[in-house]
């Protein structure tokens, strides 16, 4: 489970990492946006969060707690992206900038608008804002909450930290299919 703010990173990582493990990747916000940007009832939501980590591997992105139980019941590791909040935001400016120009499809049909994110109340800005304090407790509380006792957990407080936290990610050993993924704190 890959999980921190808005723009923090946790799409590319969670699709790298899946790359490497040879797992399936789960985007949360493709499950939870329907058409037009309408949410998804809760139970339509865990029961599609529920199929998608019925596969054996899997790598989840997304920090929705009206499926965390689901995931954290199945999941072996959590990774918490706690980057500083401008490094997040100029992250965010890119990415919506370029999302806006390209009309880039989400999911379900779903593009956005750099319009939405710049100037309207909708904003992912907003959204960060509000947001980013929260996330970074409920990151900390990852370190010390006996809830996650079971679980790896790794947090990341740069891209440096992270990419070299992935770099020591062994790839599934083939001949030992319980063997999973295996990490390092960084040096």
């Amino acid at each position: 489970m890959v999980c921190g703010t808005s723009g923090s990173g946790k799409s590319t990582v969670s699709r790298e990492l899946a790359r490497r493990l040879g797992a399936e990747y789960v985007e949360l916000d493709a499950l939870w946006h329907e058409p037009n940007w309408k949410e998804a009832e809760i139970p339509v939501f865990r029961a599609r969060v529920s199929d998608a980590i019925s596969a054996d591997r899997w790598v989840v992105d997304g920090n929705y707690r009206q499926a965390r139980d689901l995931v954290i019941a199945r999941c072996d590791t959590i990774v918490w992206l706690d980057y500083p909040l401008p490094l997040i935001l100029w992250r965010l400016t890119g990415r919506t900038l370029r999302r806006g120009i390209t009309r880039q499809e989400l999911w379900n049909g779903n593009c956005e608008s750099a319009w939405r994110h710049f100037f309207t109340r909708e904003s992912l800005y907003i959204w960060v804002f509000k947001t980013f304090r929260k996330r970074r407790a409920e990151g900390r509380a990852i370190e010390v909450d006996p809830e996650f006792g079971h679980l790896n957990r790794f947090r990341a407080r740069s891209p440096r930290e992270m990419r070299r936290w992935l770099s020591s990610c062994l790839l599934i050993n083939e001949r030992d299919p319980e063997f999973g993924i295996a990490t390092s704190e960084p040096a």
